[in-house]
């Protein structure tokens, strides 16, 4: 990118001055005079010291073109009358066209003016032909003058296939820019949801027991003990949560390579559930694959999802996860019984069952999530593996 951007420089400052050194230069060869354009009926006339004016006005602006198009054109328009009218017709006219192209293509402002009045002078120099009595046909008046049209109209496509390619990448970036966006809250979502609803769980079960202290020794051993545990479960998922958004920070800042979860981190997931005071029954089938693509990560958020949900919603009804590894795909399954109502205290907004469908349609795979006819909820996943990366 850098040499490309280099090349880009070299050819806006470099290649219009030697265009106008190529042209200086082949008009005063001596076989190119009076082999120019040929405007406005004159006869050919042998090159002297104004032909040599005419020539360099028509050259040297190119030094400056890039930066002062109109103004070269004025220059080279004037360079080129000077041509016409004594009659050298050198090679250097065809700068015009050139300077025409340029001005078409990069200037912004007061176009329709700028037109207007090189049209004028057009128009002017026209008239002055016919007090000369050159005799040019008015035909070939308009013919000329249609292509010059012709190249500013060539500068103008020029300028506008710059803007639809800069207004194209612009609307990339902002796509770029939405899309990690997206992801990125997607992340936090996972990471927070899930840590933060296992400690607002085990947190009411520790309010719960911090009230029903009992007055006998043992069973109040009991009961403290119980309260301990459950602090321990809240300090731990606590801590998750903080090591995982540090991961996430880091995994946002440019150069990361820090892995995503994999699937094969399901059963410290699981486990954790289950401390959190849910009842998970596991059955995971097939090896993982060394190289999943984004599947194995995918897979592992479909299930944390699900298990969070059933925290939030069912908290100590029995929950099923079953996980497939086959050669092509990941399928996941999580089923969770009881009547799966919302828990207002916890909240719910479905942004976390819309991200898991986004990312698993990104990957061509199939999601499907609802209630089940006997009760409880569902979260099904097949996940194709390999695909990506």
């Amino acid at each position: 990118m850098t040499d490309f951007r280099a090349w880009r420089r070299f050819d806006g400052t470099v290649w219009y001055p030697l265009f106008g050194l190529f042209l200086f230069v082949g008009s005063l060869v001596p076989v190119l005079h009076s082999h120019g354009t040929r405007f406005g009926g004159l006869p050919d006339r042998p090159y002297d010291a104004l032909a040599i004016v005419a020539v360099a006005l028509q050259c040297a602006p190119f030094a400056a073109n890039r930066r002062w198009p109109v103004a070269c054109l004025t220059l080279v328009s004037l360079g080129f009358v000077v041509d016409q009218l004594r009659g050298y017709h050198s090679f250097a006219c065809t700068a015009l066209a050139v300077a025409l192209v340029t001005v078409g293509s990069r200037l912004t402002r007061r176009r329709l003016v700028t037109a207007l009045l090189f049209s004028a002078a057009y128009v002017a120099l026209s008239l002055g032909f016919a007090l000369l009595g050159a005799g040019e046909p008015l035909s070939e008046l308009v013919t000329f003058y249609l292509m010059l049209v012709f190249a500013w109209g060539v500068g103008s496509w020029l300028r506008s296939t710059r803007a639809a390619e800069a207004e194209r990448r612009r609307r990339v970036a902002a796509d770029t820019r939405d899309a990690e966006r997206t992801r990125i809250a997607g992340e936090l979502h996972d990471v927070v949801s899930h840590h933060v609803t296992a400690m607002v769980v085990q947190t009411e079960v520790a309010r719960h027991l911090a009230a029903t202290v009992p007055d006998d020794r043992a069973a109040r051993s009991v009961t403290l003990k119980r309260l301990d545990e459950t602090l321990t479960v809240v300090t731990g998922a606590g801590r998750r949560a903080l090591t995982e958004l540090r991961h996430l920070l880091d995994v946002v800042n440019p150069g990361h390579r820090a892995g995503s979860p994999r699937a094969d981190g399901l059963r410290t997931l699981v486990e954790r559930t289950r401390q959190a005071g849910q009842p998970v029954e596991f059955t995971e089938e097939g090896t993982p694959a060394a190289a999943t693509g984004s599947a194995g990560p995918v897979a592992y958020r479909v299930v944390q999802e699900a298990l969070t949900n059933a925290l939030k919603y069912a908290h100590g009804s029995p929950t099923s996860v079953q996980v497939h590894h086959g050669a092509k795909e990941i399928t996941v399954e999580v089923s969770t019984a009881g009547a799966g109502g919302r828990d207002a205290s916890l909240g719910g907004s479905g942004r976390g069952l819309a991200g898991l469908r986004r990312r698993v349609d990104v990957l061509g795979g199939d999601f499907s999530a609802g209630q089940q006819p006997g009760g409880g909820f569902y979260v099904r996943a097949r996940i194709p593996a390999g695909s990506f990366s």
